[in-house]
């Protein structure tokens, strides 16, 4: 297991999607781990394969230690509730920033695990918006991208002047 070097904001990468996972095999399970310790590092909530500088379909959550890490390989999200909800948001791609992004209260995501089977899981709060902020970024859209155009604006300047200050 190591720390990887986090891709930050701008990077094109993050706005490229991510190739689904085909091989099963224990590269991947290298690449989880790498994930979580890189994750923790940040420290963060979650991240993706891409936030790394790989470009496969694999999410890391972990919202709280006492559960645990889970592990999401090419998931989609299968249905969403009309029901929205707003949640503070950030990324460890743009570290010290965040704001409120609106999202689905609820989601259904299908994906596989490890080891290649199929699971699917229904979410609510904290984990619904973190599922839809990860596939988003699987998908190549950065969370910004989901706030006004003032407002991520503002949110670009802010972290270019924290990171010439840095």
């Amino acid at each position: 297991m190591s720390i990887r070097p986090i891709v930050r904001y701008p990077d094109r990468r993050l706005a490229l999607p991510a190739r689904p996972v085909t091989a099963f095999d224990e590269s991947l399970r290298d690449l989880v781990n790498d994930l979580l310790e890189t994750m923790r590092a940040a420290p963060g909530i979650g991240i993706t394969a891409p936030h790394i500088g790989v470009p496969l379909r694999v999410v890391v959550l972990e919202l709280e230690a006492k559960d645990g890490a889970r592990t999401y390989v090419n998931p989609e999200i299968t249905w969403a509730s009309p029901e929205m909800i707003m949640h503070r948001e950030g990324s460890v791609s743009m570290p010290g920033v965040n704001d409120e992004v609106q999202r689905h209260a609820r989601v259904r995501i299908s994906y596989q695990d490890v080891e290649g089977n199929m699971q699917n899981e229904e979410s609510e709060g904290l984990r619904a918006v973190c599922h839809q902020h990860e596939i988003d970024q699987l998908d190549g859209m950065f969370w910004i991208q989901r706030l006004s155009r003032l407002k991520r604006e503002r949110l670009v300047k802010k972290f270019e002047k924290m990171s010439r200050n840095a």
